[in-house]
């Protein structure tokens, strides 16, 4: 297995395969060039991406490129799934509570000091979005911008695998944890993908045995800053415009996408237990493990089963 490291999406960016040297090599360099062209496309940090021209136009139809438009669409129907505990529509929100910059530049310079709790009108719903297929156009509600932050990450992650795939029968892409395997290393049964613990991420709490598919991981100890003394993170509830509030540090999601399982972690993060069991009997291809306050794993039966002993 061959490895490639780089920086992307405000995280660091592992490619892995296995095949012929030059082969790889291609297959590597052609992941990159993907992922830092759609970071470029879906960032809200620059308003020259296709994403800030979206959210501009709220009020009225949007022409978007295929890409953009597959993910939004895909973005509406798991915001459906998790009855709202994705809400793509926290972006104001996100500010209000001093993401306003990179989390680079954020831990640098700190955050802007805090203001109001957000109060939405009703009619500035994410549910409220337009989607025009035949046209590939998008209409979000006026006023209304939206994030794709998480989603695009693991999106992002998912393709640029299917793409190394053509390059290696065996090859994996984890950007910051959203981590899509494609095949087996050879003369292996299972991936091995260590989870960390979100307390001291230099301690690794237990090593999953993962199939092919996709494995993503939340947490409220990753992405921090203060705001006007408060401790804040990137996690928003949008039932109530804050940093979620969650007995549980982190959440680890089994999916057979990468965009999939990065949602339902942050859905099972936010939402505890119930929106857990929820969604893993509606799904039976979801599994989750989470990690409380004091460090003790929880999980679905056959989350727990991933675990190597």
């Amino acid at each position: 297995m061959r490895y490639y490291e780089f920086n992307a999406m405000s995280t660091q960016v592992l490619l892995a395969a296995e095949g012929p040297f030059e082969a790889v090599e291609t297959g590597f360099q052609e992941a990159q060039a993907f992922i830092e062209a759609q970071e470029r496309r879906f960032t809200r940090f620059s308003a020259e991406s296709e994403l800030s021209a979206l959210n501009d136009a709220a009020g009225r139809w949007f022409a978007a490129s295929p890409d953009l438009y597959a993910l939004v669409a895909l973005a509406a129907d798991l915001h459906q799934r998790t009855r709202g505990l994705f809400d793509p529509a926290v972006l104001d929100a996100l500010e209000l509570a001093g993401y306003d910059r990179s989390i680079a530049e954020l831990r640098r310079y700190g955050a802007p000091a805090a203001v109001q709790v957000l109060e939405r009108p009703r009619e500035l719903r994410f549910s409220a979005l337009r989607l025009d297929p035949e046209k590939r156009r998008i209409r979000l509600p006026e006023g209304l911008r939206i994030d794709l932050g998480g989603i695009a990450k693991g999106w992002i992650a998912g393709r640029a695998a299917a793409g190394l795939s053509r390059w290696s029968k065996a090859c994996a892409v984890d950007a910051g944890g959203d981590a899509c395997m494609i095949g087996l290393p050879s003369g292996e049964a299972s991936w091995r993908v260590t989870l960390e613990d979100p307390r001291d991420a230099a301690r690794t709490l237990a090593v999953l045995k993962l199939p092919a598919g996709a494995v993503a991981t939340s947490a409220v100890t990753r992405r921090r800053w203060q705001q006007g003394g408060q401790a804040r993170h990137h996690l928003i509830d949008p039932r109530t415009q804050l940093p979620a509030a969650s007995d549980w540090l982190s959440v680890t999601a089994v999916a057979p996408g990468a965009a999939e399982a990065e949602v339902y972690a942050k859905a099972i993060l936010i939402g505890g237990m119930r929106e857990a069991n929820r969604l893993t009997n509606l799904y039976p291809d979801l599994e989750f493990i989470a990690v409380d306050q004091r460090g003790k794993l929880w999980g679905s039966r056959r989350g727990k089963e991933l675990i190597d002993d």
